[in-house]
């Protein structure tokens, strides 16, 4: 045998204890396995929704490229929470590798439909209230993810109000009453508003067919500003919201920095770009072996002010130095 040839064989064999002793997760994805991807949503987002455009571009960079190793099923139950039940089961019949829920009641309808498939939540409100994960630490189950749960913003955001406007005596609530998150924010923000004297008012809605009377509401009780806690129905409706607020020059603090580009007065909230982005983390993780019960929840490490001078000025308002000092982004 010449010495070429010895070369040769020694060199494959090389090559194939090297590839038995790659992670099994990396031997299927080189040997051309194709990840699915289930997208379940309260809520319809859009192509260019910058959150789940965050998400997208984070797994593209960690090498998960839709229609060469991933592909996504995507079910949004448009603000009809009826719909999530079956979409989520619409998915557990495709046997889609892992779902990804957005918000809380997605994830919910997700783990009622399996216990087997793994869910990644976005950012979710309050996962362990919720009864998703058995504790944030080791969710222990087959839910893990994002939580965007800080109920104690409600009471911050009253205060925000309150420096903006020193007599500040009403103030009405917007809430989704179908999403145990929001319950929990409403909550703490009228225990807020005992604290400060300040009467706290309900508008509760459930559905898209709820903001009129929403609104009818708040033009009744005249409140002289307006909270508005974040969730996937009121974010795809953050533009009618600060249209609304500004029609009826209430002054208003909403959950998340959308609504403030959308128009809104100012927000102060979790970073929800943030969130997306270290959401596709976990799906990377999955696919790569890792059980969602040993993954830990994570909680926003990122909360911003964002204040818009213009809506401050139709609204004939002036915000406190110190308020615009310590303010995360200032839009003019």
């Amino acid at each position: 045998m010449r010495f070429s040839d010895l070369k040769r064989r020694e060199f494959i064999t090389l090559l194939s204890g090297a590839a038995a002793a790659l992670p099994f997760a990396a031997r299927a994805q080189q040997a051309g396995k194709i990840h699915t991807i289930g997208l379940l949503t309260a809520d319809s987002i859009g192509p260019t929704a910058v959150n789940w455009v965050a998400f997208f571009n984070a797994l593209r960079e960690m090498g998960w490229i839709e229609g060469k190793n991933i592909v996504f099923e995507r079910r949004y139950a448009e603000n009809r929470l009826e719909r999530l039940p079956g979409l989520a089961m619409e998915l557990v019949r495709l046997n889609v590798d892992v779902i990804v829920g957005g918000g809380t009641l997605a994830p919910l309808a997700a783990r009622q439909a399996t216990t087997k498939i793994p869910i990644v939540m976005t950012a979710a409100g309050d996962p362990l209230g919720s009864g998703l994960v058995a504790s944030l630490a080791r969710p222990g189950g087959n839910v893990t993810g994002m939580s965007l749960m800080a109920p104690d913003l409600g009471g911050k955001r009253l205060g925000l109000l309150k420096e903006v406007l020193p007599r500040l005596a009403r103030v009405a609530v917007l809430w989704n009453a179908a999403n145990p998150y929001p319950a929990l924010v409403f909550k703490e923000t009228r225990a807020a508003g005992q604290t400060l004297a300040i009467e706290v008012q309900s508008l509760e809605v459930r559905g898209p067919d709820d903001f009129d009377g929403a609104f009818e509401a708040a033009r009744r009780q005249r409140p002289d500003a307006l909270i508005t806690v974040e969730d996937p129905l009121t974010f795809a409706y953050r533009k009618l919201i600060a249209d609304f607020a500004a029609a009826h020059q209430l002054p208003a603090v909403h959950g998340l920095r959308e609504f403030v580009t959308a128009g809104g007065l100012m927000s102060y909230g979790a970073n929800l770009v943030d969130l997306f982005r270290r959401a596709a983390g976990y799906v990377d993780k999955i696919f790569k072996g890792a059980k969602p019960a040993d993954l830990p929840v994570q909680q926003p490490t990122k909360f911003e002010l964002t204040i818009n001078l213009k809506t401050a000025k139709t609204l004939g308002l002036t915000f406190p130095p110190g308020l615009l000092a310590i303010a995360d982004e200032v839009i003019e």
